[in-house]
This record gives structure tokens, C-alpha cells and sequence, in this order.
């Protein structure tokens, strides 16, 4: 109706024009040429209406024949089983590729003691200097404190910083107590010992073996793609056909996955030029498991699950851009603590109770998890803070905001993400130490506090007095939910009973903390396990970036986040197996809930900054046409000139200052992925003393 009125203005005021301009007849001849060709449209739309209706009722009752022989149940089998084999193609290759994304090279500078003649290679984007055996290079040297300097590259060149040591660093005879760039040639003085920077092309080497790892070839990032959509297109067909009658609305989560994922991978690949597109694909693929999966409960269930994944893909590429600069992120990172403590101030003020917990904020129809988003904040503040272990020690910032972040979440009830909290602090704490003793230390308080709650607040304790129980309480709140997830997932058997077919849904938070179980009752257990699988590659992907990764913002961070999802997905799996306490948490990408899908790809953002090949392009863009780019030097090191700094291997250790002890019989080397044909690898390894 309303575009008629539309019409019938715009014509109305053509007529109007035409009579002002005496141009009547021209507006008659267009009208009489714009009713033609309507009506010439209107009848090629109805042949191809009428076309197409004949062939969705022929489709339809194709459908129904199929569906009344039996045929159609052991087919849909071989299809589940197909998807569990394609998910984990997807994820193999995933792990396949980024572990041939470990580019090493030899280090391009070394440090050279002018009394003993020793070298030391420097390995790193930022290397600690100091007598303690922990250090990247060890001085052996009484003069010299345990953590006396950092030699750390930045976009200007190298530079030297000292930590604090009792008789200081000079730099060319001049004291320093600030970041001093240094060049090749300059002596850098630490107590008696004088270390000079050199050309590593300029020190003899002993010549070394290839190692060449994997014999893969790098899958295609295209490729997996396309086994994705594959993947997409499997459980929609389970959605349409696998419930006994055909249904049409599942096509309309499959056309927004299909499209949001290949505009991303377009995006990243064409457009930003990243190298890499691992750690999307494996996001894209359980994203897609998760919203498909709830699709079998209808529509207007996944509704919300589909729109907060487009958000979290625009949040993923946001904080991909802006965590570019670390300059901007030391910045804002006190502004992002006093954010997140205000957002808890906000979810005690204005939050409702849902389940005994206060951790829910309700604006008219819609609600959402502050806890979640400030997950992201957490770790953030807690990488971000702990960057500057190069000058001072400031762990005491970080263990302040953690316990302010705690206290909420126990004035909350929220224990579940509470854990959570604490196990991302122990990961940022013990890369920041290094020390056993000091993670001995803080467990022992936690348990301490632990005790004073159940004393004090005993319903806490109540809650898990059913825990390896729970059969003796099939019908009360003690053991309801464990027994029935461990019923549907064994009735679900390996292959499941199909989307839309399970019964767990209909239990009390099936979809969101039981989601696991709802996951292998429908998909079965090797469908649960590949998705596990693709969450345990998250933290080998941390590994590996952490080998390469520019400063300790990005390693720390990496292994935070990746430590993060996998104990919440072993709280979501083990909580309803009654292998640990039922705690409420969300399962990653999979559980219903649109502040946990936007939190995750918050989440993996951090992963994916933490690789240096995602800036590699936006570097090369600040060269001039033939000149290495930081990131991008050839296998054979090139000669220092002043407009070509030399490139120093990104730091594999981030425990720079007070880290424990490590092997020391091989050290690696990194060769960027840009300088090398696809699939091609160059690894070189030596044995002996990495001092």
C-alpha cells in the first residue's frame, strides 16, 4: 500500500512538471512506454512465479516420498557422518597451516663482548640482558645485576633500555635512563662488561643443518573456505529434511552464514591483504555449528544468536585494527580498567537476578552479560599493563584490578566466570613472574578465601553437595540436569539423532550451559569431540604465536585468551558430566546467548593480533618499493645500512625480567611467510649453548 502511494505521487508530480514546462506530450509518451514496459515485466515475473512454484510443489512432493521410505534416515547418517569428517579436515588443516606459518631465520645482529670475544645472537623483537640464567642472553658477569637491560627493536631501530640494575647501562659513555636507540657499532656497557652490536653477517658461523618439519603443504585458505560452506550446507539439509516433513526456514540462517563469511574472508584477503586466515576459518566453522545447531529449536530462537554474531565479527575486526598500534593501546588500557569496574557498578545497581545469580542488565526487551564484555577488558588491562616489564614492575596494578574484578563477581553469585577470571589471571601472572612459587602463593590465598565463603555463605556449598551424586538426585535441582545430559548424549550415540530431533532442548538451559550435551545428542559424540578439538587449537595457536610475536602485549595476551575459552569450555563440558560442579558457563561459540557469541570473537581478536603476519602488509605499505620491510627480510641477512635497520626474529620467550628456567640446547629461528613460495618452509636449527 504504501508503495502504491508512492507511485501515484511521483506520477502525480510528473504531471504537474510536465503541464508547468508544457511538455504534456512527452510525459503521455513516457507514460504510455513506462505502462508498456510494466506490463511486459509483469508478465515474464508471473511465467517465472508460476515456473517456480511448479517446481517447489514437485520438490515438495518429492520430499514427502522420500521421507515416507525409509531410506532417507540411513542417508542422513552418511550425511552427519560426512559433516564430523569435513569438520575435521578443516581443523587439521588449520593446525597444518599455521605450523608452517613458524618461519625462522638466523638472527641479522649480535651482541659481541669485546673482552672475551664471545657473540650473542639476538633472537627476539625484545631480549632480556642480565647475569640470571632465565635472561635471553646471560652474561656471566658479577658486575652485572640478574635483569640489567632490554635490547628491543622498534620501528626506529633498536634500542636499549636498562631495568633498573645497581650500576646502570651507558651507551656510548653516557649514562642512559630512558629507551637509547643504539646502531651497529655501538657499545653498550653493562658493569665490567662492554657489549658491542654487529652484523650477524659480519660474525662467523658454523654452518647449519635445514630442518624442514612438516611435509604438508599450507592448505589454501580459498579451499577451507569452501569445505566450510560445505559444512553450512550439510546441517541446513539435516535442518530441512531431517525432522520427517520439509521445512524452508533454515535457508534463512544458512544465507547469512554463507554471507557474512565470505565477506570477511574477502575483507581480510583482498582487501587488508593479511597472509593469514586460520584463526577466522576455525571462529566461521564453530559459529556456524553453534547457530545452525540451535536453528532446530525455530526461527525466532537464533535470531538474536545471528545478529550478535555479526556484531562480533565487527568487533573482531575493530580490535584487530585498533590493537595495530601499541602506543594507542597503553594509552587507553587505564580508561578500559575504570570501564569495566563501572560496567560491574552498573550489573550490582541495575542488574536482575536470573538463577540466583545477579549477572543479567535488562533494557526493554532486550539483555545482555556484562561479565562477558568485560572479559575482553580483563585481559586487555591485564596484557597491556604488563607490557612495560621492561622498566618497572607493576604486577601490584594488575592483582588490584583482578581482585576488585572478583569481588564483583562473588557480590554477583556469578562463581562460574569467577573461576574463569581467576584461571586468566594465573596464566597473565605466571608469564609476567615466571615463578611457580608465586602461582603457590596466590592459589594458596584463593583457596584461604574459598574456605571463609563457605563458611559464611553455606547455600554455596549447598549447590554443590550433589557433585558425583547426582543419580541419587534424578528429580530434584541437585542432579536434574547432569543425569538427563548424560542420558541424551548416550542415546545420541556417535553419529546423533539429527537437528531438531533431540530432547535435551526442552530441559532448562539445554541450549546454553547443557549445550553439549544437546550438541552430541543431535550431532553425536564425534561431532562434540571435533568441536573440543577446535577449541584445544586455539592455545596451540597461542604457541605458536607467542614464538613470533612483537612485543609481550601480544604474547601475554595470546595465551590469556586461548587459556580462557578452554577452561570455559572444560567447565561447560565437565559441569553436566558431573565430572566437576555444575557452575552455569557457557560452552564457545556453540551456547545460546548474545553477549558470549560477541565476547568470544572479542576474544579471538586477540589471537589474531598476536600473529605477526596480520600487520605484515600494513608494514610493507610504510617501505619504499625494494626496501625489507621489519618483518620481511630474505634468508640471508642483509647488510646494516642507515635506511635499512637491521631486523631482528620475534621474541619466543615473553618472560623477559623474572621468568623460571628454560632448555638452552636449541635455539630457532624465524623466516617470514612473504619471502617464501605457498607451501614452501625453511627451518633451521643449532645445537648447542643459547646464551
Amino acid at each position: 500500500m504504501a508503495m502504491a502511494f508512492i507511485w501515484v505521487g511521483i506520477t502525480a508530480a510528473a504531471v504537474i512538471c510536465g503541464a508547468a514546462n508544457g511538455c504534456m506530450a512527452a510525459v503521455s509518451t513516457a507514460a504510455l512506454d513506462g505502462a508498456r514496459a510494466a506490463v511486459e515485466l509483469c508478465i515474464s515475473l508471473a511465467g517465472v512465479l508460476c515456473l517456480w512454484s511448479g517446481f517447489m510443489e514437485l520438490l515438495k512432493q518429492l520430499i514427502t516420498r522420500i521421507l515416507g521410505s525409509g531410506l532417507l534416515s540411513t542417508a542422513l547418517v552418511l550425511v552427519r557422518a560426512v559433516t564430523v569428517l569435513m569438520v575435521l579436515y578443516v581443523i587439521w588443516r588449520c593446525y597444518t597451516s599455521f605450523k608452517k606459518g613458524q618461519r625462522r631465520k638466523d638472527p641479522v645482529v649480535m651482541l659481541e663482548d669485546a673482552a672475551t670475544g664471545a657473540h650473542f645472537p639476538v633472537l627476539y623483537w625484545e631480549n632480556s640482558i642480565g647475569r640470571s640464567r632465565s635472561c635471553d642472553i646471560q652474561i656471566p658477569d658479577n658486575s652485572v645485576s640478574r635483569d640489567h637491560a632490554v635490547l628491543m627493536r622498534r620501528e626506529e631501530g633498536w634500542f636499549v633500555c636498562d631495568t633498573g640494575s645497581h650500576a646502570g647501562t651507558r651507551v656510548r659513555n653516557k649514562q642512559i635512563t630512558e629507551p637509547t636507540l643504539v646502531q651497529i657499532g655501538d657499545k653498550i656497557r653493562m658493569g665490567s662488561t662492554t657489549l658491542t652490536l654487529r652484523n650477524a653477517s659480519d660474525v662467523p658461523q658454523k654452518k647449519r643443518s635445514m630442518f624442514t618439519g612438516f611435509s604438508k603443504e599450507a592448505a589454501s585458505p580459498f579451499k577451507l573456505m569452501l569445505v566450510v560452506t560445505l559444512v553450512q550446507m550439510s546441517l541446513t539439509l539435516q535442518l530441512m529434511i531431517g525432522t520427517g516433513e520439509f521445512r524452508l526456514y533454515p535457508a534463512a540462517p544458512f544465507v547469512i552464514l554463507f554471507t557474512a563469511s565470505w565477506v570477511l574472508y574477502f575483507f581480510s584477503r583482498r582487501i587488508l591483504k593479511r597472509v593469514s586466515f586460520e584463526i577466522e576459518t576455525v571462529g566461521l566453522l564453530l559459529s556456524s555449528i553453534g547457530i545452525l545447531l540451535l536453528s532446530g529449536e525455530g526461527l525466532d530462537t537464533v535470531k538474536m544468536q545471528i545478529a550478535a554474531f555479526g556484531i562480533g565479527i565487527v568487533l573482531f575486526c575493530f580490535l584487530v585494527w585498533f590493537m595495530s598500534d601499541l602506543e594507542r593501546v597503553m594509552k587507553l588500557r587505564l580508561y578500559i580498567a575504570i570501564g569495566a569496574i563501572l560496567l560491574f557498578v552498573a550489573n550490582l545497581v541495575l542488574g536482575k537476578d536470573v538463577n540466583g545469580s545477579r549477572n543479567w542488565i535488562f533494557i526493554g526487551p532486550f539483555s545482555f552479560q556484562p561479565s562477558e564484555f568485560i572479559k575482553i577488558a580483563f585481559v586487555f588491562v591485564g596484557a597491556s599493563t604488563l607490557d612495560h616489564l621492561q622498566t618497572k614492575k607493576n604486577i601490584t596494578e594488575f592483582i588490584v584490578f583482578a581482585a576488585i574484578c572478583l569481588a564483583f563477581l562473588f557480590l554477583m553469585r556469578d562463581f562460574g566466570t569467577a573461576l574463569i577470571f581467576f584461571a586468566c589471571f594465573l596464566i597473565i601472572a605466571f608469564m609476567r613472574s615466571g615463578s611457580f612459587r608465586t602461582i603457590f602463593l596466590i592459589l594458596a590465598a584463593a583457596c584461604f578465601g574459598v574456605f571463609l565463603i563457605l563458611q559464611f555463605k553455606p547455600y554455596v556449598a549447598q549447590r554443590f553437595s550433589g557433585w558425583m551424586h547426582v543419580w541419587e538426585h534424578t528429580q530434584d535441582s541437585l542432579g536434574y540436569q547432569q543425569v538427563r545430559t548424560m542420558t541424551y548424549i548416550a542415546s545420541g550415540g556417535l553419529f546423533g539423532l539429527g537437528l531438531g530431533n533431540g530432547i535435551l532442548k526442552y530441559v532448562a538451559a539445554g541450549d546454553s550451559d547443557l549445550v553439549f550435551g544437546m550438541l552430541c545428542e543431535e550431532q553425536g559424540l564425534l561431532m562434540g569431540m571435533a568441536v573440543l578439538f577446535a577449541l584445544v587449537l586455539f592455545i596451540l595457536y597461542a604457541r605458536s604465536d607467542v614464538t613470533r610475536s612483537r612485543s609481550t602485549f601480544y604474547a601475554i595476551a595470546a595465551c590469556a585468551v586461548s587459556g580462557m575459552l578452554l577452561f570455559q569450555a572444560a567447565l561447560n563440558v565437565f559441569g553436566p558430566t558431573d565430572v566437576l560442579p555444575l557452575t552455569g558457563v557457557t560452552l564457545p561459540f556453540i551456547s545460546a546467548g548474545g553477549s558470549s557469541m560477541i565476547s568470544v570473537w572479542g576474544l579471538l581478536a586477540f589471537l589474531k593480533a598476536s600473529d605477526e603476519r596480520t600487520y605484515a602488509a600494513r608494514r610493507a605499505g610504510r617501505h619504499p618499493k625494494g626496501e625489507a620491510d621489519e618483518d620481511t627480510i630474505s634468508f640471508t641477512p642483509p647488510r646494516y645500512s642507515p635506511n635499512n635497520p637491521p631486523t631482528p626474529q620475534p621474541r619466543m620467550n615473553t618472560r623477559a625480567e623474572n621468568t623460571a628456567p628454560r632448555s638452552r640446547g636449541t635455539y630457532r629461528v624465524h623466516i617470514s611467510e612473504e619471502n617464501l613460495s605457498p607451501g614452501q618452509s625453511r627451518t633451521r636449527r643449532k645445537d648447542g649453548n643459547r646464551r
